[in-house]
């Protein structure tokens, strides 16, 4: 399979979750901007949608959406414990941490990249990041990772995410419980392989 990204973007995510997983892939970076792969071709080519992640299956089909990839990498492999069991009520949560990270804070953050955005909406966006993550901050309080003890698919989105503040003006620096979080993921050896990969820390 085939990992279409761009370095620090949502893609990192299902980045992550490959290297965590243990599979045998591809990566192929794309310019966002001009819609061009590394290696030249027409990105709206392989995903009519124009954006990463796009993970290309061996038999050609193509998988969008960082929920949807995360949740059909931990089928594929079960023994990783990045999702668990389908219809069990801990896959339910997984899910539904999930849709919070990508309807709550993902879409919450990109107007705060956008150069066309009035300063005013990037106050309200911060701020409605603030209140969300309160929720986050409280949960993340009593366990090391988003579904307790151990890491699944939640943990590499939301990391990927949180990591924008950064570059957006969001000052984390309030969320303890997050921070630590943080800190936690981050120090795993196969996140660090993927930063390393998409030249986002030092080899």
């Amino acid at each position: 399979m085939k990992l279409y990204y761009s370095p620090g973007a949502c893609s990192l995510a299902p980045h992550i979750a490959l290297n965590e997983a243990g599979f045998t892939y591809e990566l192929e970076r794309v310019d966002i901007i001009t819609k061009k792969t590394e290696k030249g071709a027409d990105f709206f080519a392989v995903n009519a949608k124009g954006y990463v992640p796009t993970l290309v299956l061996d038999d050609g089909q193509v998988l969008t959406e960082v929920p949807v990839i995360l949740q059909y990498l931990g089928d594929q492999k079960p023994a990783s414990g990045l999702v668990p069991k389908a219809g069990t009520m801990e896959r339910v949560r997984a899910q539904e941490w999930l849709n919070f990270i990508t309807s709550e804070l993902h879409k919450t953050y990109g107007p705060l990249f956008r150069p066309t955005t009035p300063e005013e909406f990037k106050k309200l966006s911060r701020e409605y990041i603030a209140r969300r993550l309160a929720i986050l901050e409280k949960h993340l309080a009593s366990r090391p990772y988003i579904m307790g003890d151990k890491f699944s698919a939640p943990d590499p989105y939301a990391f990927t995410v949180l990591r924008w503040s950064k570059f957006t003006g969001f000052d984390l620096s309030p969320f303890t419980a997050i921070n630590a979080f943080m800190d936690r993921v981050a120090a795993r050896p196969k996140v660090q392989e993927a930063l390393k990969q998409e030249g986002l820390v030092k080899g």
